[in-house]
């Protein structure tokens, strides 16, 4: 062979190891499509499905250790890396190759920690949470809110595992249009045949791959997120009104016309929580959180939400600054009607109202002078009435499923 050209048949050899010892993973390891690059450090993939591998790296790496390197990379693409990092950095506002590193870094924990072993050798260098002083077990996500890039990660500034792994699109990517690269569908595809082989025979199955496939076929709702989101939706232009007592910068342009200034104040919060015998302890403790949230999202500022909780009556409204707790009262039947009147009526009136209930009430015929969010409780239909169907909330308010 030819020195510093790619090894071709050790490559797949080692392909052919790991697929020996992780007989799940088969689909997906054979998805993989290779491209020599040079410009690699070890080996990378994309978020479409190809692997880039260093020449060099391939023949000073022993056959075990590249087959563990084999099955390392495809599981950042398995476990959707690229997309969640992605969502990560938007959602917390990073950028810059530092927080992408870091991100590589937390995906590396999450694989790391239960890949090797059972015929994989530990590659020399390799990522693991005991290294940051983190435990095991952990997601990605878990794992970005618990250390940021220091002297315990001094050690792995070379790390690179490619776009595939942090999102971040590298110089030597072939991108949507080159070719091999396996389309949206196909990818998912792939997904789906690993986690129906996992699910059908999870025999000696690391956990955390347990975890995965399950979450494959049922993933779960980012609920809080989207309630989240919608809540923010809501608020955003929410207080803002045109005011003459404060001049226009604008009206130096119109000598002779007075233009009125836009003033912008907080949005003022109405939160009701259906309290009726109907809603369980859990979904109370959900509502007690997603009010955390809406403090949050109004900067903190607890005297700008009010708590009203409602299940046939309209109990006390308190404002969260003048209270150590968030009282949730009533047990009774459910009729919202009279919490929405009571929103509607409160002094300051608000701009947002958000309604956490399971939706077994009757809700106002006319719309509230204020935007609506209605957080939905999920529940099945009652086995001793089949036939019954709740009120949907109405179409002026925004719906998020809760749960």
């Amino acid at each position: 062979m030819t020195p510093g050209t790619l090894d071709e048949e050790k490559l797949f050899a080692a392909r052919l190891h790991a697929v020996r010892n992780r007989p799940y993973l088969a689909t997906a390891l054979f998805a993989l499509h290779t491209v020599e690059s040079r410009r690699v450090p070890t080996m990378a993939v994309d978020r479409h499905w190809r692997c880039y591998v260093s020449p060099a790296f391939v023949a000073r790496t022993p056959l075990a250790e590249l087959a563990a390197v084999w099955v390392h990379e495809v599981s950042h693409l398995l476990r959707d890396h690229h997309g969640r990092s992605d969502r990560y950095a938007a959602k917390h506002e990073l950028t810059g190759p530092g927080e992408r590193l870091r991100m590589n870094i937390a995906a590396d924990c999450e694989i790391n920690d239960d890949v090797f072993g059972d015929g994989l050798a530990r590659p020399e260098g390799a990522v693991r949470p005991e290294l940051l002083r983190l435990p095991e077990g952990q997601l990605m996500e878990d794992y970005l809110r618990r250390f940021r890039l220091g002297p315990y990660t001094d050690g792995f500034a070379w790390l690179d595992c490619g776009s595939g792994a942090d999102g971040l699109a590298r110089d030597w990517d072939l991108g949507a249009d080159g070719a091999h690269g396996l389309t949206a569908q196909e990818r998912d595809a792939v997904r789906f045949r690993v986690a129906q082989g996992i699910n059908g025979g999870p025999g000696t199955v690391p956990k955390g791959w347990q975890r995965w496939a399950q979450e494959a076929f049922h993933s779960p709702q980012p609920w809080r997120e989207l309630l989240g989101a919608a809540v923010r939706s809501a608020m955003s232009g929410a207080g803002e009104d045109y005011t003459y007592g404060r001049p226009s910068r604008r009206a130096a342009g119109l000598p002779g016309v007075v233009m009125p200034s836009l003033r912008r104040r907080p949005p003022q919060v109405f939160v009701i929580v259906d309290t009726s015998g109907s809603v369980s302890d859990a979904e109370l403790g959900s509502a007690i959180l997603e009010i955390a949230a809406i403090v949050r999202a109004v900067g903190g500022r607890r005297d700008l939400v009010s708590v009203l909780s409602c299940d046939a009556a309209a109990h006390v409204t308190q404002q969260l600054c003048r209270a150590e707790g968030i009282p949730l009262v009533g047990g009774g039947g459910t009729d919202l009607r009279t919490g929405f009147a009571e929103a509607v009526r409160s002094s300051p009136r608000p701009d947002v109202i958000v309604a956490l209930t399971d939706g077994h009430t009757p809700w106002p015929e006319a719309r509230p002078p204020a935007r609506t969010v209605v957080g939905l409780f999920s529940r099945p239909r009652p086995g001793d009435e089949p036939r019954y169907e709740p009120d949907k909330p109405p179409a002026w308010a925004r719906v998020v499923t809760v749960g």
